[in-house]
Protein backbone atom coordinates (compact mmCIF):
# COMPACT_ATOMS: atom_id res chain seq x y z
CA UNK A 1 0.00 0.00 0.00
CA UNK A 2 1.37 3.42 -0.97
CA UNK A 3 1.93 5.88 1.87
CA UNK A 4 1.73 9.66 2.13
CA UNK A 5 2.95 11.90 4.94
CA UNK A 6 1.08 15.20 5.31
CA UNK A 7 1.99 18.02 7.68
CA UNK A 8 -0.65 20.44 8.92
CA UNK A 9 -3.41 17.90 8.29
CA UNK A 10 -6.04 18.96 10.81
CA UNK A 11 -7.83 21.43 8.53
CA UNK A 12 -7.89 23.09 5.13
CA UNK A 13 -5.82 21.62 2.32
CA UNK A 14 -4.01 19.22 4.63
CA UNK A 15 -7.24 17.68 5.86
CA UNK A 16 -8.53 17.37 2.30
CA UNK A 17 -5.31 15.70 1.16
CA UNK A 18 -5.71 13.20 4.00
CA UNK A 19 -9.36 12.57 3.11
CA UNK A 20 -8.75 12.02 -0.59
CA UNK A 21 -5.67 9.83 -0.22
CA UNK A 22 -7.42 7.70 2.41
CA UNK A 23 -10.45 7.33 0.14
CA UNK A 24 -8.10 6.05 -2.59
CA UNK A 25 -6.71 3.41 -0.22
CA UNK A 26 -3.40 5.06 0.57
CA UNK A 27 -1.89 4.76 4.01
CA UNK A 28 -1.99 8.27 5.43
CA UNK A 29 0.49 9.51 8.03
CA UNK A 30 -1.02 12.81 9.15
CA UNK A 31 0.55 15.32 11.51
CA UNK A 32 -0.97 18.18 13.45
CA UNK A 33 -0.14 20.05 16.62
CA UNK A 34 -3.05 18.79 18.75
CA UNK A 35 -4.53 15.44 17.61
CA UNK A 36 -7.07 15.44 20.44
CA UNK A 37 -8.75 18.48 18.89
CA UNK A 38 -8.46 17.30 15.28
CA UNK A 39 -11.91 15.74 15.20
CA UNK A 40 -12.40 15.93 11.43
CA UNK A 41 -9.06 14.22 10.89
CA UNK A 42 -9.81 11.53 13.46
CA UNK A 43 -13.15 10.87 11.77
CA UNK A 44 -11.37 9.75 8.59
CA UNK A 45 -10.88 6.30 10.09
CA UNK A 46 -8.15 3.70 10.51
CA UNK A 47 -6.33 4.39 7.24
CA UNK A 48 -5.19 7.68 8.77
CA UNK A 49 -2.47 7.45 11.42
CA UNK A 50 -2.23 10.72 13.33
CA UNK A 51 0.99 12.00 14.92
CA UNK A 52 1.36 15.07 17.11
CA UNK A 53 3.88 17.47 15.58
CA UNK A 54 4.75 21.14 15.77
CA UNK A 55 6.77 21.57 12.59
CA UNK A 56 8.80 24.41 14.13
CA UNK A 57 10.13 21.99 16.76
CA UNK A 58 13.01 20.57 14.74
CA UNK A 59 13.96 17.97 17.31
CA UNK A 60 10.36 16.72 17.31
CA UNK A 61 10.47 16.46 13.50
CA UNK A 62 13.63 14.39 13.65
CA UNK A 63 12.21 12.28 16.49
CA UNK A 64 9.12 11.49 14.41
CA UNK A 65 11.35 10.53 11.50
CA UNK A 66 13.09 8.14 13.87
CA UNK A 67 9.79 6.73 15.10
CA UNK A 68 8.81 6.13 11.46
CA UNK A 69 12.25 4.87 10.44
CA UNK A 70 10.77 1.57 9.22
CA UNK A 71 8.22 3.32 7.00
CA UNK A 72 8.53 3.81 3.26
CA UNK A 73 6.86 7.09 2.31
CA UNK A 74 5.91 7.52 -1.34
CA UNK A 75 4.82 11.14 -1.13
CA UNK A 76 5.68 13.77 1.48
CA UNK A 77 3.49 16.87 1.43
CA UNK A 78 4.93 19.77 3.42
CA UNK A 79 1.63 21.56 3.77
CA UNK A 80 1.76 23.24 7.19
CA UNK A 81 1.87 27.01 6.82
CA UNK A 82 0.65 30.28 8.30
CA UNK A 83 -0.54 33.65 7.07
CA UNK A 84 -0.21 36.35 9.71
CA UNK A 85 -2.60 39.11 8.71
CA UNK A 86 -0.90 42.08 10.33
CA UNK A 87 -0.54 45.38 8.51
CA UNK A 88 3.09 46.08 7.74
CA UNK A 89 4.90 48.89 5.96
CA UNK A 90 8.57 49.76 5.58
CA UNK A 91 8.00 52.32 8.34
CA UNK A 92 6.25 49.79 10.60
CA UNK A 93 7.89 46.38 10.39
CA UNK A 94 6.57 43.58 12.58
CA UNK A 95 9.79 41.60 12.89
CA UNK A 96 8.19 38.97 15.12
CA UNK A 97 5.51 38.17 12.53
CA UNK A 98 8.09 38.12 9.75
CA UNK A 99 10.37 35.72 11.59
CA UNK A 100 7.46 33.47 12.55
CA UNK A 101 6.40 33.32 8.90
CA UNK A 102 9.88 32.18 7.90
CA UNK A 103 10.03 29.67 10.75
CA UNK A 104 6.80 27.95 9.67
CA UNK A 105 6.65 28.53 5.92
CA UNK A 106 10.32 28.23 4.94
CA UNK A 107 12.52 26.57 7.53
CA UNK A 108 10.08 23.94 8.81
CA UNK A 109 9.37 22.37 5.39
CA UNK A 110 13.12 22.21 4.70
CA UNK A 111 13.76 20.46 8.01
CA UNK A 112 10.95 17.99 7.24
CA UNK A 113 12.49 17.30 3.84
CA UNK A 114 15.83 16.50 5.40
CA UNK A 115 14.37 14.36 8.17
CA UNK A 116 12.28 12.21 5.84
CA UNK A 117 14.59 12.12 2.82
CA UNK A 118 15.56 8.47 3.22
CA UNK A 119 11.95 7.37 3.86
CA UNK A 120 10.92 8.90 0.53
CA UNK A 121 14.03 8.02 -1.48
CA UNK A 122 13.48 4.28 -1.03
CA UNK A 123 9.85 4.43 -2.21
CA UNK A 124 8.38 3.85 -5.63
CA UNK A 125 7.09 7.41 -6.10
CA UNK A 126 9.98 9.29 -4.40
CA UNK A 127 8.07 12.59 -4.31
CA UNK A 128 8.56 15.49 -1.91
CA UNK A 129 6.03 18.30 -2.30
CA UNK A 130 6.10 21.80 -0.83
CA UNK A 131 2.80 23.68 -0.84
CA UNK A 132 3.77 27.16 -1.97
CA UNK A 133 1.85 30.12 -3.40
CA UNK A 134 1.93 32.29 -6.49
CA UNK A 135 2.36 35.33 -4.25
CA UNK A 136 5.84 33.94 -3.64
CA UNK A 137 6.64 34.50 -7.31
CA UNK A 138 8.71 37.63 -7.86
CA UNK A 139 7.76 37.79 -11.53
CA UNK A 140 4.05 37.01 -11.27
CA UNK A 141 2.60 39.28 -8.61
CA UNK A 142 1.63 42.76 -9.71
CA UNK A 143 0.54 44.17 -6.35
CA UNK A 144 2.27 44.93 -3.09
CA UNK A 145 1.63 44.01 0.53
CA UNK A 146 1.72 40.64 2.31
CA UNK A 147 5.45 41.16 2.85
CA UNK A 148 6.07 38.45 5.43
CA UNK A 149 3.97 35.78 3.74
CA UNK A 150 5.14 36.38 0.17
CA UNK A 151 8.83 36.57 1.11
CA UNK A 152 8.57 33.37 3.18
CA UNK A 153 7.05 31.53 0.20
CA UNK A 154 9.65 32.96 -2.20
CA UNK A 155 12.34 31.70 0.15
CA UNK A 156 10.64 28.31 0.35
CA UNK A 157 10.70 28.06 -3.43
CA UNK A 158 14.38 28.92 -3.55
CA UNK A 159 15.32 26.46 -0.80
CA UNK A 160 13.19 23.65 -2.25
CA UNK A 161 14.70 24.08 -5.70
CA UNK A 162 18.20 23.94 -4.23
CA UNK A 163 17.19 20.85 -2.25
CA UNK A 164 16.02 19.22 -5.49
CA UNK A 165 19.34 19.96 -7.19
CA UNK A 166 21.27 18.53 -4.25
CA UNK A 167 19.14 15.38 -3.95
CA UNK A 168 18.43 13.83 -7.37
CA UNK A 169 17.35 10.61 -5.68
CA UNK A 170 13.93 12.21 -5.10
CA UNK A 171 11.48 14.32 -7.10
CA UNK A 172 11.07 17.58 -5.16
CA UNK A 173 8.56 20.08 -6.49
CA UNK A 174 6.58 23.13 -5.36
CA UNK A 175 2.85 23.45 -6.01
CA UNK A 176 0.55 26.44 -5.86
CA UNK A 177 -3.01 25.45 -4.88
CA UNK A 178 -4.59 28.63 -6.21
CA UNK A 179 -6.94 30.81 -4.16
CA UNK A 180 -8.69 28.27 -1.97
CA UNK A 181 -11.28 28.92 0.75
CA UNK A 182 -9.63 27.93 4.03
CA UNK A 183 -9.14 29.47 7.46
CA UNK A 184 -6.17 31.35 6.00
CA UNK A 185 -8.23 32.75 3.10
CA UNK A 186 -11.96 32.54 3.95
CA UNK A 187 -13.10 34.74 1.05
CA UNK A 188 -11.30 32.83 -1.72
CA UNK A 189 -13.41 31.47 -4.59
CA UNK A 190 -11.91 27.98 -4.78
CA UNK A 191 -12.77 24.99 -2.60
CA UNK A 192 -10.29 22.51 -1.08
CA UNK A 193 -11.96 19.49 -2.69
CA UNK A 194 -11.34 20.69 -6.25
CA UNK A 195 -7.90 22.13 -5.57
CA UNK A 196 -6.61 18.97 -3.88
CA UNK A 197 -8.06 16.72 -6.57
CA UNK A 198 -6.16 18.74 -9.18
CA UNK A 199 -2.97 18.86 -7.12
CA UNK A 200 -3.05 15.10 -6.67
CA UNK A 201 -3.13 14.69 -10.45
CA UNK A 202 -0.13 16.98 -10.74
CA UNK A 203 1.73 14.98 -8.08
CA UNK A 204 0.90 11.69 -9.78
CA UNK A 205 2.26 12.95 -13.11
CA UNK A 206 5.53 14.40 -11.81
CA UNK A 207 8.68 12.90 -13.29
CA UNK A 208 12.36 13.33 -12.53
CA UNK A 209 12.52 16.05 -15.16
CA UNK A 210 10.07 18.10 -13.05
CA UNK A 211 12.21 18.02 -9.90
CA UNK A 212 12.96 21.55 -8.73
CA UNK A 213 9.96 22.92 -10.61
CA UNK A 214 7.18 25.22 -9.43
CA UNK A 215 3.71 24.34 -10.77
CA UNK A 216 0.20 25.77 -10.71
CA UNK A 217 -2.83 23.77 -9.67
CA UNK A 218 -3.46 22.77 -13.30
CA UNK A 219 0.07 21.43 -13.71
CA UNK A 220 1.39 24.28 -15.83
CA UNK A 221 4.75 25.78 -14.84
CA UNK A 222 4.46 28.72 -12.46
CA UNK A 223 6.68 31.77 -12.90
CA UNK A 224 9.42 32.47 -10.44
Amino acid sequence: MAAVLITGASRGLGLEFARQYAADHWRVLATCRTPARAMALRDLGPKVEIHALDVTDHEAVRALAGTLAHETIDVLIANAGIFIARAMTPASVDAEAWLESFAVNTIAPFVCAGAFLEHVARSGERKMIAISSLVGSVGYVGHGGQYAYRSSKAALNSAWRAFALDHPQVIAAMLSPGRVRTDMNPDAPGVPEASVASLRKVIANLTQADSGGFFRVDGSPAPW
